[in-house]
Formats: structure tokens, C-alpha cells, sequence
């Protein structure tokens, strides 16, 4: 990534499984696009763009009618990987993140650092196996593939709540105000944030 130029990723991802293409602003206004073929996670990625100012579009077609796990998995690898690909080499942005939401009763609290060294810490207890026909074990599966192709150590904590669509919501919400903070410009330094010169 040039200081001061675009920051742009587009992702085309095709199996026997899944076929995606994602396109992402890290500069945008908030305008999601998104028809992933799995209701609740159309719901999540749109207030996750509006929250962290992206612009996203998604077009994904998946075997749903076994289950929602490739697809979900695979729009968590074309995540990840348009973020790194918006980023370059990590040089200009502020690289830590921390956001603390709540939802109605629920509270989440994400702390992130695009180090490069990708890791999830996931403490979220839910209480429900489904929101709608949405498997919920699947929040986790995508977090995985997100942190593991977008290089970034990705803390997600659920300080409480009740409601498993209120505390989803507010971990998407806290994540997309993570990044926004984390990839946010830093002008004072115009390569990677680290005393190594290098993520």
C-alpha cells in the first residue's frame, strides 16, 4: 500500500464448495452489498461494514443445502485476505485496535493488532446452537479464517449477555470498530508500526 493511495481489495475465490467474489474499501462510507446465501451472516458483514465505515460487496454461492460451514469458512478466507491485500505490508496504520459494545443486555470487547501473526482468542459462551437457521458455532469458524488469512492476533471477549443474536451483533459491531481504529491512518509513520521495521 502507497501512503495516501487507495486502499482497496477485491477476492475471487472459486471451490467445488463455494464460489465468492468480495470486493473491499477500507476508506469507504459504509455501503454494504452483501448476498452470502446465509441470512444471519448477510445481517452480520452489513452492520459489520456500516459500523467499521468500509465500503463491502459480496456476491457468494455456496453447497447451503448441506450446511452453512464452507460457505461461511470460505467468505472468512476472502475477508481476510482483501483486508491484508487493502493493507500491503501493514505500513501507515495505527496497527492496534480496541472496541467495547454493547447490544441491549449483552457487552463484547475486541482487542486486535494486525501484527502479521495471526491468532484468535475466542471467549464468547452462547447459549443457543441456532439464531434462525444460523449455526452459531459458526462465528467462531469465521473469526478463524478471518484472523488466519488477514494476519491479525484478534481477542474477542463477552464480558455477559443473554440473548446469542445481541451478543453476535455486538461482536461484530466491536470488531468492526476495531479495525476501523487499527487501520486507521498514521501519518507519523510511513512503514509498518514495529521496532523491527517489519510485520
Amino acid at each position: 500500500m502507497k501512503s495516501g493511495g487507495p486502499r482497496t481489495g477485491t477476492v475471487s475465490r472459486k471451490t467445488n464448495e463455494t464460489d465468492i467474489t468480495l470486493t473491499l474499501d477500507l476508506d469507504g462510507q459504509g455501503k454494504a452489498t452483501i448476498n452470502t446465501g446465509v441470512p444471519f451472516l448477510d445481517h452480520m458483514l452489513t452492520l459489520f461494514t456500516v459500523h467499521g465505515f468500509f465500503n463491502l460487496t459480496i456476491e457468494a454461492q455456496g453447497d447451503t443445502d448441506i450446511d452453512d460451514h464452507h460457505t461461511v469458512e470460505d467468505l472468512g478466507i476472502c475477508l481476510g485476505q482483501a483486508f491484508k491485500m487493502a493493507m500491503g505490508d501493514f505500513s501507515g496504520i495505527k496497527r492496534y485496535g480496541l472496541a467495547a459494545v454493547p447490544m441491549d443486555e449483552a457487552l463484547a470487547r475486541v482487542t486486535l493488532d494486525f501484527s502479521n501473526r495471526p491468532f484468535l482468542h475466542y471467549g464468547v459462551q452462547l447459549s443457543d446452537q441456532k439464531v434462525g437457521r444460523f449455526d452459531t458455532a459458526l462465528a467462531q469458524e469465521f473469526l478463524r479464517a478471518f484472523t488466519l488469512h488477514g494476519g491479525l492476533t484478534l481477542h474477542v471477549e463477552v464480558v455477559h449477555g443473554e440473548n446469542t443474536h445481541h451478543i453476535l451483533e455486538a461482536v461484530f459491531k466491536a470488531l468492526a470498530r476495531g479495525i476501523d481504529q487499527a487501520t486507521s491512518r498514521e501519518e507519523r509513520n510511513a512503514g509498518p508500526l514495529s521496532s523491527k521495521g517489519l510485520l
